[in-house]
């Protein structure tokens, strides 16, 4: 718990000190070229053309994680397990920081600058990012992908649980170089991997937000429904953030003030609940760390 706490402060701190330092060192463009060689040395042949290929790249690495955390735990006090554990999440947060994209959106100058920047929020290439109510859901999608999902399996199962997150994720977003079974398979196991977080985030997005609101949207969206599909957490998402607004809006007319338009205010919203969000899970992992030094 301690060293996920410590880990998590240190990624939100280096994203803002030394984004362009952190993004270098993440590999994307380093799986994404892997997994193009594969796909043009084995193409829609053998195991690697299956629905379940992408199994046999990521056990070797997941392998060698599981082996080297369980080895640095136990010299040296654990603190080689706690160092690699902290690097661990460092590499696997992101890919790029969600605050800092969010920041370069409202420092835009002029609308094609905004639109451009807003096209870096996407979760996935390919799924363009809007103005006004919508944006709120694909903001929250980015903040599972980018700091939730590596830090609820890193909770989970360690440093293996962020990699092996953060790999099939990467599969699933460059599945286009892909064989279309294996492809296919990429994106069910992230799906498998994000429902129980979407689950999580949206009890979390409920309590610092609108209950009420979050509720209802949840349960309209299917959220209460047995399948791996997590839409549900975007439409509580876009529930939670127009909750906001209205109430804000509400009390500044009881209040007898003028509504002052701010820029991007959808944006602005949503962002301060994932900031709520995060702030609250760390809250409950030093509630843990200091209950578990005084137990």
């Amino acid at each position: 718990m301690f060293t996920t706490l410590i880990a998590v402060i240190a990624a939100v701190a280096l994203g803002h000190v030394a984004p362009g330092l952190l993004a270098a060192l993440r590999p994307d463009l380093a799986w994404r070229a892997l997994l193009a060689w594969l796909g043009e040395r084995f193409g829609e042949d053998g195991g690697w053309g299956g629905r379940y290929g992408l199994v046999a790249l990521l056990l070797p690495p997941l392998l060698l994680v599981l082996l080297l955390q369980w080895g640095l735990g136990r010299v040296l006090w654990g603190l080689p397990g706690m160092l690699f554990g902290v690097l661990v999440l460092l590499l696997c947060w992101g890919p790029r920081d969600l605050d800092v994209d969010v920041e370069a959106v409202l420092d835009a100058d002029d609308p094609q600058a905004r639109h451009a920047r807003l096209q870096e929020l996407s979760p996935q290439p390919g799924q363009g990012v809007g103005e006004g109510p919508v944006l709120a859901g694909p903001l929250l999608r980015s903040a599972l992908r980018r700091w939730f999902a590596p830090l609820f399996w890193f909770l989970l199962l360690g440093p293996a649980g962020a990699l092996m997150y953060r790999l099939v994720e990467r599969s699933a977003i460059h599945a286009q170089v892909l064989p279309a079974d294996n492809a296919a398979g990429a994106w069910a196991w992230l799906r498998a991997l994000e429902w129980p977080l979407a689950q999580l985030m949206t009890l979390t997005l409920a309590l610092v937000g609108n209950f009420d609101l979050v509720y209802r949207a949840w349960r309209g969206a299917g959220g209460d429904e047995p399948r791996l599909e997590s839409g549900f957490l975007e439409a509580a998402a876009r529930a939670a953030v127009s909750g906001e607004l209205e109430e804000e809006a509400e009390d500044y007319r009881l209040e007898g003030r003028m509504v002052v338009p701010d820029e991007m205010p959808e944006l602005r919203d949503a962002m301060s609940l994932v900031w709520r969000m995060l702030l609250l899970w760390l809250a409950l992992l030093a509630l843990l760390v200091i209950a578990g030094w005084v137990g």
